[in-house]
C-alpha cells in the first residue's frame, strides 16, 4: 500500500488522481504493447510559464502521437497536485507517476543530485548532454536515482543563465555579506561561504519575496523568463552571465514502477520525446533570450553589469573548494564528482580550439565592424 504525505485538500486531490490512473499504471511488470496508460506528472513551474512548464505540455503531447495514445500523460503544474519541492517525494512515494523539475532541488537527499543539472563553474548545455550521454553520466544518474525508485532523464536545457537582480550593485566580495539571495543548489552554498544568505524559492514566489524586500537578489534563468516574472520593476541591476548555472538540466525522473510497467516501445517513445526536448528548449530559449536581451538593454532605468574579474576569480576559488567538500558525502557522490571534474577538464581544453575559440574569433570579426 502507498504511503501518503499529502494532507488535507492536497491529499484529496491526489487520491482522486491516483483512483482514475491507477489500475493502468500499476500491476503487472509484463506490459504488452498495446496496454493503454494514464499517467500524471508533477512539475516544479508555475502553470504555463514559458519554456518550462510550456516544455512539460509539449513532452506529453508528443509522447501521446508518439505511442498513438497509449500512454497519456497528465501534467499538474506547481502547487496543483503537490507543492515543487514535492515533486520528487511524490513519484518516489507513487503519488505521482513522473516529475519534470531540476535535480538541484532535490540536493537534501543526495549533493551528487547538484551534477546532473548544473555546478558553479560547471558544463555548458552542450558539455552536460555529452557527459551525460557519452561521459558515463547516465549510467551514474541511474545508479543515484534507483536509490530512490526513480528512472531519471534529460528533458530540457536552458542554457548560460544570467547572474540576476539585484537592488543594488556587486562591486567587491564584501558586497555580499548580508545580503538574502535565491539561488538555489551550490551557487546558494556559494553565497554563503562570501557571507550571503542564499534561499530556494520556487518561481511562483520570487517577485513578492523581491518586492517586499524579504531578498536582496534573485537569479532564476534568463532574460525570457525574467521578464515574464517582472523582476524589472522591483531590481534595476542585472548581472550577466551567471557562475551558478552555466547549462542547467531540467530532469524528467519516473517512478521505477511506471517505468518498468510501460512496454519496451512505449519506454523508448519517453526516452525519444525527452531527448527531442532537449534540443527544442535550449534552441527556444537561445532564440528568445536574444530578443528578450534587447528588450531589457532598451529599458533606461535598468543597469546591465558584470562581476568585476577578480570577483569572478574568487568566488570561482570558492566553488572549487565546494565540489571537493561535497566530494567526501558517499563513494558514489565521490564517483560522480570525479567524472564531472574529470570531463569537464577534457572539455575546457578542447573547447579552447573549438566553440570558445571560435566565439573569440568571431567577435574580433564584430568589433571591426562597428
Amino acid at each position: 500500500m502507498r504511503r501518503s504525505f499529502l494532507t488535507g485538500v492536497a491529499a484529496t486531490a491526489a487520491a482522486g488522481v491516483i483512483a482514475t490512473t491507477a489500475p493502468e499504471t500499476r500491476g503487472d511488470t509484463k506490459a504488452t504493447a498495446n496496454k493503454s496508460f494514464n499517467l500524471n506528472m508533477v512539475t516544479t513551474w508555475p502553470k504555463n510559464f514559458p519554456g518550462l512548464g510550456t516544455s512539460a505540455e509539449r513532452f506529453a503531447g508528443r509522447v501521446d502521437k508518439i505511442t498513438d495514445g497509449s500512454v497519456k500523460i497528465k501534467v499538474y503544474a506547481a502547487g496543483e497536485l503537490v507543492p515543487a519541492m514535492g515533486a520528487f517525494d511524490a513519484v518516489q512515494r507513487g503519488l505521482a507517476d513522473m516529475y519534470h523539475g531540476c535535480e538541484y532541488y532535490w540536493q537534501g537527499k543526495s549533493k551528487a543530485f547538484n551534477f546532473f543539472a548544473t555546478v558553479p563553474f560547471g558544463l555548458t548545455a552542450n558539455e552536460m548532454s555529452a557527459w551525460i550521454r557519452w561521459g558515463g553520466g547516465q549510467e551514474l544518474w541511474d545508479e543515484l536515482s534507483a536509490q530512490f525508485s526513480i528512472k531519471p532523464f534529460m528533458i530540457a536545457n536552458s542554457g548560460v543563465q544570467m547572474g540576476g537582480w539585484f537592488k543594488e550593485p556587486i562591486n567587491t566580495l564584501e558586497d555580499f555579506k548580508g545580503l538574502k539571495i535565491r539561488m538555489p543548489g551550490l551557487g546558494g552554498e556559494v553565497l554563503n561561504r562570501l557571507g550571503a544568505a542564499s534561499v530556494t524559492l520556487p518561481g511562483s514566489e520570487i517577485f513578492q519575496a523581491l518586492q517586499s524586500g524579504a531578498i536582496d537578489g534573485t537569479e532564476w534563468v534568463g532574460p525570457w523568463n525574467d521578464l515574464a516574472l517582472g523582476f524589472f520593476k522591483v531590481a534595476k541591476n542585472y548581472y550577466c552571465p551567471g557562475f551558478h548555472e552555466p547549462g542547467t538540466v531540467m530532469s524528467l525522473g519516473i517512478n521505477l514502477d511506471t517505468w518498468h510497467s510501460l512496454a519496451p516501445s512505449q519506454q523508448a517513445a519517453i526516452e525519444s520525446a525527452a531527448t527531442a526536448e532537449v534540443e527544442i528548449t535550449l534552441a527556444e530559449f537561445n532564440a528568445k533570450n536574444a530578443v528578450s536581451y534587447e528588450e531589457i538593454l532598451a529599458m533606461p532605468d535598468i543597469t546591465v553589469r558584470s562581476l568585476p574579474d577578480d570577483v569572478s576569480v574568487a568566488i570561482a576559488q570558492t566553488a572549487r573548494e565546494v565540489l571537493a567538500e561535497i566530494a567526501q558525502e558517499d563513494d558514489l557522490t565521490r564517483r560522480v564528482h570525479d567524472s564531472f571534474v574529470e570531463f569537464r577538464e577534457r572539455s575546457i581544453k578542447y573547447n579552447q580550439v573549438s566553440e570558445y575559440g571560435y566565439a573569440r574569433t568571431r567577435m574580433l570579426e564584430s568589433l571591426r565592424d562597428t
